[in-house]
């Protein structure tokens, strides 16, 4: 691949996980901020994008549309046979597992969790949802927390996008002190990848280590 990709998405936002991959294969790309100061201005900006109203999405330089960040993660990391065990790797199916467990699992809580209303009738039902749903998200860190055998990442000693994945994620409701709590395995990899220096100037950028940011 040597054509730009662009690559349509947010701060702090899941395109940031897609972001961080292209920085550690040095993948040229052109991003394109998706307004985030509303919800009716971020929508508006997706509709254009992406059927789905969502980021990250991806255009190829054929023109063609990427989306879901699972599947972008994979297409990257194995078009350049880096950041993720080969096809014939026997760690390929934990990989692909896990790789499938984050969007099925946790990622879709925060279409619920950031506009409660679509599956709430009343204020006092969007909180129950609020709550059972940061539950969900710690139980699901938990599950996998407990299956997995890490090295100095996830997967063994080799960095592949599945810690990048759970890097970003894990940043996210119920946050990073809660993240600890549930998944003390995987605590270790994020902190690594957290103070990798080749994305030092990346986490500053586009996903800053603020005041209060693990929670």
């Amino acid at each position: 691949m040597t054509d730009k990709l662009t690559l349509y998405g947010a701060p702090g936002y899941g395109s940031v996980v897609v972001e961080v991959a292209l920085t550690l294969l040095d993948e040229p790309y052109e991003a394109v901020d998706i307004p985030s100061d509303s919800p009716a201005a971020f929508l508006a900006a997706a509709r254009a994008v992406n059927p789905m109203l969502q980021v990250p999405a991806l255009v190829l330089p054929s023109g063609e549309l990427m989306t879901e960040s699972a599947a972008i993660l994979i297409w990257l990391a194995d078009a350049h046979v880096r950041l993720a065990p080969t096809i014939t790797d026997p760690k390929r199916p934990q990989f692909l597992r896990w790789m499938t467990f984050i969007p099925a699992s946790i990622y879709s809580m925060y279409w619920v969790r950031d506009e409660p209303h679509r599956l709430a009738a009343t204020r006092d039902a969007e909180a129950v949802i609020l709550e059972r749903t940061a539950q969900r998200i710690a139980d699901c860190w938990r599950i996998m927390d407990e299956q997995v055998q890490p090295g100095r990442y996830i997967l063994g000693d080799e960095l592949s996008v599945l810690d990048l994945y759970v890097t970003v994620v894990s940043r996210w409701t119920p946050r990073r002190k809660r993240f600890y709590e549930v998944a003390p395995k995987m605590a270790e990899v994020v902190r690594r990848v957290d103070a990798d220096p080749r994305l030092a100037e990346f986490w500053a950028r586009r996903f800053p280590f603020e005041d209060g940011w693990e929670g």
